[in-house]
């Protein structure tokens, strides 16, 4: 029998993989797709202090490899959430993370504390690198006094596992890591989309309302591999892989680079239940060669005979 339990600050989850936040909704849009409790746990779309729309259409554009979006954090707020989405979470036999996103550390704060008089609800990820937003968010998350800053105010807030969602945006995101953990944090997640964009020939304009957006999928798998392997490096505290996992194969590299658990993200658009596949796949890996927890497999990576560039970043 495999053990498949991981920890995450003081969570408990049951198996490695969550659902990124904004690829399965606030979870009940999945309910009839998938066994939602098979998952390790579930993060929420990003809550902010009022309802946000987000940015005009369009916002989502299909890439090589993956996919564009500038969503802009549209979501229906904080108390809507209380009301109409989170009874259907309490529900749940798994742990629930939900992710919060604002304009300013002060709507942060605001959010997380009304967030922290509820039932149901395991942890916080905070999203300081969504780089679809005017304000707030990708500011926030290049800057690591800022980054510091809201770790720093949140974790008085709270005593739940505090996750950090770092952006892959800048030179060396050890440093942010570092700056989070330093001020609290209990984990960090990474990486969140790289800045990108299309262009449309025929009008000879960007496809996207906004210029740019966040490019997600396995394209930017090497990259979150590469930025994963460096935080896990520089850092105590739990990393949590994101980026173009879309088979076991991938989250099992991201496991071995230094993962602690991994988030499964614009798969969920192809399959809403290619979390669960997953876990089941890294369970079958250790089944079929002997590794008796899935936690043996963290940081597992053979290294010793090479050498990277990130080495004199450390």
């Amino acid at each position: 029998m495999v053990h498949t339990r991981v920890t995450i600050g003081s969570l408990v989850l049951k198996n490695p993989v969550l659902v990124a936040s904004g690829t399965f909704g606030y979870g009940d849009e999945c309910a009839d797709l998938v066994d939602v409790n098979r998952l390790g746990g579930v993060i929420t779309k990003s809550l902010s202090l009022k309802p946000r729309e987000g940015n005009p259409p369009v916002r989502i554009v299909e890439t090589t490899g993956g996919m564009l979006n500038s969503i802009g954090l549209a979501n229906i707020g904080v108390e809507k959430f209380i009301v109409a989405k989170l009874p259907y979470l309490q529900t749940l036999q798994t742990c629930v993370i939900v992710n919060i996103a604002g304009s300013t550390i002060d709507e942060y704060c605001m959010v997380l504390s009304r967030l922290d008089e509820q039932d149901g609800i395991h942890g916080y990820e905070i999203n300081v690198s969504c780089p679809n937003v005017k304000e707030g968010g990708l500011s926030f998350g290049t800057n690591c006094d800022m980054v510091a800053e809201i770790t720093r105010r949140l974790r008085l807030l709270t005593k739940k596992t505090l996750i950090v969602k770092l952006t892959p945006n800048v030179t060396h995101v050890s440093e942010f890591a570092r700056a989070a953990a330093g001020a609290g944090a209990d984990a960090v997640s990474l990486i969140n989309t790289l800045v990108g964009m299309a262009v449309d020939l025929k009008r000879r304009a960007p496809v996207l309302s906004t210029t740019t957006g966040g490019l997600s999928g396995p394209a930017i798998k090497p990259v979150a591999l590469a930025k994963v392997y460096e935080v896990a490096r520089a850092v105590t505290i739990p990393v949590i892989g994101i980026g173009g996992i879309v088979s076991p194969e991938d989250a099992i590299e991201f496991l071995l680079v230094g993962a602690s658990a991994v988030e499964v993200g614009t798969a969920n658009f192809v399959d809403p239940a290619a979390g669960v596949k997953i876990a089941e796949g890294i369970e079958r890996y250790c089944e079929e060669n002997n590794i008796g927890a899935v936690t043996d497999l963290i940081g597992s990576l053979n290294v010793a005979q090479t050498t990277s560039v990130i080495d004199s970043w450390l």
